[in-house]
């Protein structure tokens, strides 16, 4: 079994109130490329977020992930069960789903163990998708570099290494299935400043930066940022690089 390398778990509430959402059009997409929609399994599922997507398109859904204090605070919905157990040895019988997915996860896994589970649980046919979400924007050049001076000088030392996999979108990591071309996806969402702060707040680099140093980072730009911003109330548009592999076994 893989260590499991847990950066969330000790500040799951803040992330679950502060992460945007995965593009809508996502779920939907992939149910059509799947064989059927009986059953998806999303693995490292953290708080639920995917997983509560997939279950409007399919008629069941499984969310695993080995930190239970995020499965306790993960999203409830009538057709989803939450397992806590690791991606690399699921509970899921042999060719049972018709989806699998990972979100924001697989550079965590053990890619080579994870990659024979799908096979073993995916039907003939079957779809798997991992995706991802790097950097974001806000197209404002001060609040952009401000958010820039945060994720490159206050924060990078603390972000773990499997960050350039992210950033890369997984495209350096194997992919052993029949990969299928997925449309753009827009991931944006539209905050005030308080939710932009929140999120800042919300990314493992700042909370391991503020164990480590004994103060949070994110109060280090806050003024000159809520300055750059103008009206706190003011909802402006974050864009994240999105990336998806989708592939059928």
């Amino acid at each position: 079994m893989s260590d499991f390398k847990d950066h969330f778990s000790g500040h799951a509430a803040i992330y679950r109130e502060a992460r945007p959402t995965y593009p809508a059009e996502l779920s939907a997409w992939l149910a059509r490329q799947s064989p059927d929609t009986k059953l998806a399994w999303d693995a490292g599922c953290g708080n639920g977020q995917a997983t509560v997507a997939l279950a409007q398109h399919f008629a069941g859904v499984v969310g695993t992930d080995p930190s239970a204090n995020q499965i306790a605070g993960a999203q409830a919905a009538a057709n989803v069960e939450y397992r806590v157990e690791p991606a690399e040895q699921s509970s899921l019988a042999d060719a049972s789903a018709s989806l699998v997915t990972v979100a924001q996860a697989l550079h965590w896994f053990d890619v080579d163990r994870f990659h024979a589970e799908v096979h073993r649980v995916l039907k003939p046919r079957g779809i798997f998708a991992a995706w991802t979400y790097a950097d974001c924007r806000s197209n404002d050049a001060a609040i952009d570099a401000l958010k820039n001076r945060l994720y490159a000088d206050l924060t990078g030392p603390y972000w773990p290494p499997e960050r350039a996999l992210v950033e890369s979108g997984y495209r350096t990591l194997p992919f052993p299935f029949v990969e299928i071309a997925a449309p753009g996806f827009v991931m944006k969402a539209s905050w005030d400043v308080g939710q932009f702060l929140a999120y800042l707040r919300s990314w493992s680099a700042t909370q391991r930066y503020q164990k480590d140093r004994g103060e949070d980072p994110v109060a280090l730009i806050e003024a000159e940022l809520r300055s750059a911003w103008g009206d706190g109330r003011t909802q402006r548009d974050v864009h994240w690089d999105f990336h998806v592999r989708c592939g059928r076994v």
